[in-house]
């Protein structure tokens, strides 16, 4: 607001013997008509009409220091007709159209709210002008730039800047640590490989930009006590716009029904403001011109947002500075999980290149593709009447690629994973203590602003209870209409995922119904000879339905998402960190389910319930169930699990990238035509996505659907860690990219851990260690061959192809499964079983071989099991979660942080006590010379 009180270069219009009767309160505009001016600057027009007055502006426009003064010459023109309605331009080019500042270059910008301007909608403008005149209660300053001073010439512009009496208050409020010594502890530990890894490292200067400090939650009444060079950068934008979005969140504009008001959510979510945002400090590809500005975002977009810095260090310092810790532990987080993906690619790929070698030593492969053998070997058809009878080499090729990820090595990488899965999460444990330390957030869980309650929570519940440890009433949500929302939350949440099961079962029978169909064209087609030996009708229809699969992933993804997100807010959830755990609970359940329904299909069931070919088993009494190739099931898992991961993090990364791009681009593009220096910091800004609330929730959930497809299906794909390693290297320079030069900055939130999401991993986690075990044991082939081996054969494994297919018998064929056409005069055929022959008394009963690798398998797993649950159990008994030296550290900061406000209170004790006793001693020489004086003139 402007004042005469302010320096003369600081008054928009400079004026010359001037009085304070003289002074006239006009709204600043700029004139719409721009025909044969100079569009250098911003034009303001004197004009005194009310209708050039901006909207909301509350009680002579102080709050928007749009006013400007007139000379009693200008007056005097206008009184005698002789006023010229002249244009007084005024030159803005001092300030950079980066400027993250007010008009008059010393306040900042801490926060934006845009508005369109609808005249017609009286409503939304007075719940603005009420909005800003209680900010302007809080202690808020407001500054507004005029719809003739944006680009589109329709957009009013309300800059916030908080001053310092503000800050302070709501720093102590939110027990807001700051520093008060600067950390005299030694933390750099020699490290013999750090020649080596200099090439990966940032300069010290990004890394850390700012010094260690012992830290304190601020107080204002010690301001003297912490390091508090300049007010105006003691606390960080970050913190600043994390202090401002507090007060947006709970400033009240109205009251209905008794109802109160309040919060900027609500406000744009009925369209009072379009969009609220702090602002970036300059623009990515260059620093800006201003002496004052950090420049931050240029140095994040150098250093880290690069496609070509993707082998070097990521500077989470820096990035928690500028964006938050929340955003930074996400970073650290991703960071963390990508190193530690390096160790299990390694292994994988090791793993995958044993069964390269290997693969022409499979005697399995080798007696399929015999033509004295597997040629000789006549199989019973795939489908009913249309398919044919087909010899066994014909899955020559399908089988050997199966012993790449069926072999010796997927044991043993089952085993590897479900340790490295808890190295995995032990590990991160101890980075997030250090961060914790190192970040100032030990104590975080009693000052953070997420546990306490959601401005909707309190808008909706009008009831209020007395709270037994504050002894305050606070709105509560009653036990009847709580226990009515969770039941219909419930319901939903039930009904969506019966939703996903039945697509499930629709791609099912997709595949029950095309499979019959593959093998009847594929058998019968001269025009596929060449392919046919790799494309079997298995892999057709398993490719096929997996893309199929995919495709319906995505369509349901979609619509539940806003589903997940309804549910949670019809629950009205307490507390932000419980809203964020009751939805990341129901979206994680619905892409579980969703993700990973179709390969527990393949791993679990395909093939275990087909019946034999004298009683197949139908599905809805229809179709047949499918069966699996005779070298196994895994290489059709594989190939599902590789297409709807691999399409996934495609899609993903298209999605991330590409969308935000095109779309700036588009809005970029329909701005040339308008003068760059118009174009200004808040309007580049407001022209981004948005990087809305949510948005740190979705890349967190891509990379959890992600780790459960490395770690629950791991035994069947050892190239997966590989796959995901490559896409997480590109993933951090994505999302680092458009976080810094596609999207609006991000509110600031702090957040010591990754929250609900430790959980969910370390579940994920107990389950991998059962479904690898369930994958070796039941879909791969890996326990029949070791039973055969040890038990049944006489000359090493060689046979086991012949020993896993029974016998059948064709006259045995009922009307329905038997073939129309019987070229070869084939009357007995093979299929995949453990079952007697025809001529044996328990004709087509399970053999005591069945049993016996049944029992194989049970033991398998059990034994498996237990040993990975041990080892696990072990090694995160054996590495604690705090590491020592971190432990040390907050000891030791606590105690010199408590000795320096333990002598800084005694020493204002002292100095209180130094003044008393002076005061004291100036009373008695006061009385004492009153008593000479009286004693004297008694005298």
């Amino acid at each position: 607001m402007l004042r005469s009180g302010k320096k003369e270069e600081e008054t928009l219009i400079e004026m010359s013997a001037a009085t304070d009767d003289d002074i006239s309160v006009l709204t600043e505009i700029r004139t719409p008509d721009t025909e044969g001016e100079d569009l250098s600057g911003p034009l303001y027009e004197i004009n005194s009409n009310a209708e050039s007055e901006p909207p909301c502006n509350s009680e002579g426009l102080s709050s928007t220091e749009s006013s400007f003064l007139i000379t009693n010459h200008q007056r005097k023109w206008r009184k005698h007709g002789l006023f010229l309605k002249r244009r007084l331009r005024i030159d803005k080019h001092h300030q950079s159209k980066d400027s993250v500042f007010f008009r008059d270059g010393v306040r900042r910008i801490d926060f934006v709210l845009s508005y369109l301007d609808e005249p017609q909608m009286e409503k939304k403008a007075e719940r603005r002008k009420q909005f800003e005149l209680n900010l302007q209660k809080a202690g808020l300053e407001l500054e507004t730039e005029d719809k003739k001073e944006s680009e589109n010439g329709k957009i009013y512009f309300v800059k916030i800047h908080a001053p310092w009496e503000v800050l302070s208050t709501y720093a102590e409020v939110l027990n807001i640590k700051v520093p008060i010594k600067e950390n005299d502890l030694d933390d750099k530990a020699g490290n013999p490989l750090n020649y080596v890894l200099k090439l990966f490292r940032l300069p010290d200067k990004v890394m850390n930009p700012e010094p260690d400090y012992f830290t304190a939650p601020f107080s204002k009444q010690r301001q003297e006590l912490f390091l508090i060079h300049d007010e105006n950068t003691f606390f960080s934008p970050a913190t600043r716009n994390r202090i401002v979005y507090y007060i947006l969140s709970r400033c009240p504009y109205g009251t209905s029904e008794d109802k109160r008001k309040f919060g900027l959510k609500r406000l744009l979510s009925n369209g009072t403001y379009n969009a609220a945002f702090p602002l970036h400090d300059c623009q990515y590809w260059k620093k800006s011109p201003e002496e004052k500005c950090d420049n931050e975002r240029y140095t994040l977009y150098s250093h880290w947002a690069r496609f070509g810095k993707f082998y070097k260090e990521q500077p989470l310092d820096l990035i928690r500075k500028y964006y938050g810790e929340k955003i930074g532990i996400y970073f650290a987080w991703l960071g963390f999980y990508t190193e530690m993906l390096f160790y299990a690619a390694v292994v994988g790929f090791l793993c995958f290149l044993y069964g390269l070698v290997t693969m022409d030593n499979s005697n399995s492969s080798k007696e399929i593709c015999d033509k004295d053998i597997g040629g000789q070997i006549i199989m019973c058809p795939l489908c009913d009447q249309r398919c044919e009878f087909w010899r066994l080499n014909s899955t020559c090729e399908p089988s050997q690629y199966s012993h790449l990820f069926d072999n010796v090595a997927t044991l043993f990488f089952a085993i590897f994973m479900g340790i490295w899965v808890t190295l995995f999460l032990e590990f991160w444990k101890r980075r997030q203590a250090r961060l914790e330390y190192e970040w100032d957030l030990v104590d975080f869980e009693e000052e953070q602003q997420q546990l306490q309650l959601r401005p909707e929570y309190e808008a909706k519940c009008t009831q209020k209870k007395k709270n037994p440890v504050t002894q305050e009433l606070e709105p509560y949500l009653p036990v009847t209409s709580k226990v009515a929302r969770f039941c219909f939350s419930g319901t939903t949440v039930l009904f969506w995922i019966t939703l996903i099961i039945a697509s499930m079962i629709a791609v099912i029978v997709y595949r029950l119904a095309v499979y019959a169909a593959f093998a009847s064209v594929m058998e019968n087609n001269d025009t596929l000879e060449p392919i046919s030996g790799l494309l079997t009708p298995q892999l057709a229809t398993s490719v096929t339905a997996s893309c199929l699969n995919f495709i319906m992933i995505m369509i349901l993804n979609f619509l539940y998402e806003r589903v997940a997100i309804w549910i949670t807010d019809m629950e009205i959830p307490r507390t932000h960190l419980e809203y964020e755990n009751r939805l990341t609970m129901k979206m994680f359940l619905f892409q579980f389910v969703n993700y990973y329904s179709s390969c527990f299909y393949v791993a679990f069931f395909k093939g275990k319930f087909v019946g034999f070919p004298g009683e197949y088993t139908y599905m809805f009494s229809r179709w047949r169930n499918e069966e699996c190739d005779p070298a196994g099931c895994l290489i059709e898992l594989t190939t599902q699990l590789t297409i709807v991961m691999a399409g996934k993090q495609i899609w993903g990364n298209i999605q991330e990238a590409l969308v935000p791009w095109m779309m700036n681009w588009w809005r970029r593009r329909k701005t040339t035509h308008s003068p760059e220096n118009l174009y200004s910091r808040w309007e580049q800004d407001y022209d981004m996505q948005v990087f809305g609330p949510l948005g740190l929730f979705y890349e967190y959930l891509e990379m959890v659907i992600q780790f459960g497809f490395i770690t629950l299906f791991v035994a069947s794909f050892p190239l997966a860690p590989l796959l995901a390693l490559l896409n997480n290297i590109l993933e951090i320079r994505v999302d680092s990219w458009k976080l810094t030069t596609q999207f609006r900055r991000p509110f600031a939130a702090k957040a010591h851990s990754i929250g609900v999401w430790q959980e969910i991993l370390n579940a994920v986690a107990i389950l991998s260690v059962v479904t690898n075990a369930f994958i070796v044991a039941f879909t791969s082939d890996m326990i029949p061959r070791l039973v055969y081996y040890y038990a049944y054969s006489e000359s090493g494994d060689s046979g086991y192809i012949s020993s896993s297919l029974s016998v059948f018998d064709i006259s045995d064929f009922n009307n329905i499964s038997m073939p129309l056409e019987n070229i070869m005069n084939v009357t007995f055929c093979r299929y995949r079983d453990y079952r007697y022959p025809p001529d044996h008394e328990k004709r087509y009963l399970h053999t005591m071989q069945f049993w016996h690798i049944l029992a194989a398998k049970m033991a398998f797993i059990i034994i498996m099991e237990h040993v990975v649950f041990l080892v696990k159990f072990f090694v995160a008994w054996l590495i604690p979660d705090v590491p020592s030296e971190v432990k040390a550290r907050v000891k030791r900061e606590k105690y010199l942080t408590q000795k320096i406000l333990h002598e800084y209170e005694l020493y204002k004790l002292k100095q209180k006590l130094s003044e008393r006793d002076h005061c004291i001693a100036v009373t008695k020489e006061i009385i004492a010379t009153e008593g000479k004086v009286q004693l004297s003139a008694a005298m």
